[in-house]
């Protein structure tokens, strides 16, 4: 006999307290249940969203590192390291939150103006101006992604807490109450014989 079961209360009020217990944790393990289905789906469109921003985020390095290299040609190494760069805290962060379950879910874009320049460079050309902008869009991108990144982290931590949960129910708690039940059932119904048998006894003695 589990050293639980020697613990339990044998009486009609206590299986039916132990029943009451399992229906409220099998309420629980329902809800854990639909909130990792739940959970799952999220985590499968955060994965679709950054695979699309990682293949735009791709496509603009390439198109950057191209870029690059027009640039290095038109004005050297030394020449293209002090070109006066392109400002990027003119345009904010705009970011739009979500819950799921509690947890913060972000979306966060970055839109850069096309502004020119603060200084003036002394020798501007279209090759350098490209790559400023090649790598301010491919920046922009990179936000979109770390937003992504971001939400995956949350979501699948939050998973793994809840599958621990159901789990625990679901491999541990049930079963115990499971044995208890049984373990009840069974020393009710050898009171039942005991008590049956007492009743044939009397009977059967001279009045």
């Amino acid at each position: 006999m589990p050293e639980s079961d020697r613990e339990l209360a044998i009486s009609r009020v206590a299986l039916l307290d132990l029943r009451d217990e399992q229906r409220l944790v099998k309420e629980g393990y329902e809800l854990l249940d639909e909130k990792r289905i739940l959970l799952a789906a999220e985590i499968r469109r955060q994965m679709g969203r950054l695979r699309t921003w990682q293949g735009l985020a791709r496509s603009a390095d390439d198109k950057a590192r191209a870029a690059l290299m027009a640039a290095l040609d038109r004005h050297g190494m030394d020449e293209l390291s002090v070109y006066p760069p392109l400002p990027l805290s003119d345009t904010p962060l705009q970011f739009s939150q979500s819950r799921l379950f509690g947890l913060e879910l972000l979306q966060v874009h970055w839109r850069p103006s096309a502004a020119p320049a603060v200084k003036r460079p002394i020798n501007p050309t279209p090759e350098a101006r490209a790559c400023a902008a090649s790598y301010r869009d491919w920046l922009a991108l990179l936000v979109e992604i770390a937003a992504c990144c971001v939400n995956l982290r949350r979501l699948v931590l939050e998973y793994v807490r809840t599958e621990r949960r159901a789990r625990a129910i679901e491999n541990v708690l049930l079963p115990e109450i499971d044995s208890g039940l049984k373990f009840i059932e069974e020393q009710l119904e050898g009171l039942d014989q005991e008590e049956i048998a007492r009743l044939r006894q009397r009977r059967r003695l001279p009045g």
